[in-house]
């Protein structure tokens, strides 16, 4: 395995590829709608930069289109990105004692893909130094985010342009299947996916979408309280 930062970086780099045939459509079609929506080619390439989060873009953006309130539409796309908060927590024990400025960095760059692969990587070599789990992580995000700044542009430029029978739109859930079905391998994670899934079908007639806002916040206390649950239940059949 990778015995130094430089290595680590590499590898990091390596593993990131395969996420580019889903990232780079996936851009591609928030460039292309975000022009039909309105926005012009610098305001969708904005839009990617200061929030680089998929599936909070394309949730603000369909609000914002349906006439949303402003609050409505802040409140759904950070219910969205509540992920991102505990991706943080679960990082913080790996690459907290890292610098300040590779942590801010870090922080940036922290999307699904980033923390898909990263976290894996790192349980799985407990051993590694915070130097060389940075520099991992670094590789990961190297082919990764640039190519969603870089087929935002290419989708806002050539907006309707793209020929419908490229289905682009399959990228959102080839994404998000590729990367969460590895990490139902706990009670935690797969109560919070069913919970979040049947609420989210239950609550979809709810207006403005606001049933994606109720499914995520009760699949992620779910999922929370059964980690408490497990992690009581192992306290007691160590302690007797």
């Amino acid at each position: 395995m990778s015995s130094t930062p430089d290595s680590a970086f590499w590898q990091g780099f390596r593993d990131g590829l395969p996420y580019l045939l889903v990232v780079g459509p996936f851009g591609m079609l928030f460039g292309v709608v975000a022009t039909e929506a309105g926005l012009n080619v610098f305001e969708a390439l904005t839009f990617s930069v200061m929030v680089i989060a998929g599936a909070a873009q394309f949730t603000a953006l369909q609000l914002l289109q349906d006439g949303a309130p402003t609050i409505v539409v802040i409140l759904s796309a950070l219910a969205v990105n509540l992920r991102m908060a505990m991706y943080s927590a679960s990082l913080t024990p790996h690459i907290g004692k890292a610098p300040m400025w590779q942590r801010a960095v870090a922080a940036y760059f922290t999307v699904d893909q980033s923390y898909a692969i990263s976290i894996t990587t790192f349980e799985k070599n407990p051993d590694w130094s915070v130097a060389r789990k940075v520099s991992y992580f670094f590789g990961v995000i190297t082919p990764v985010c640039p190519m969603w700044y870089v087929l935002t542009l290419v989708g806002a430029i050539l907006g309707s342009a793209i020929p419908p029978e490229f289905a682009l739109d399959f990228a959102l859930p080839i994404t998000f299947i590729a990367m969460i079905a590895p990490m139902l391998r706990s009670l935690p994670h797969l109560s919070a996916a069913t919970v979040a899934v049947v609420m989210a079908l239950v609550c979809a007639p709810l207006p403005l979408n606001l049933g994606l806002l109720v499914a995520a916040l009760l699949g992620m206390m779910t999922g929370a309280q059964v980690e408490l649950f497990v992690e009581r239940r192992k306290l007691k059949q160590e302690a007797a």
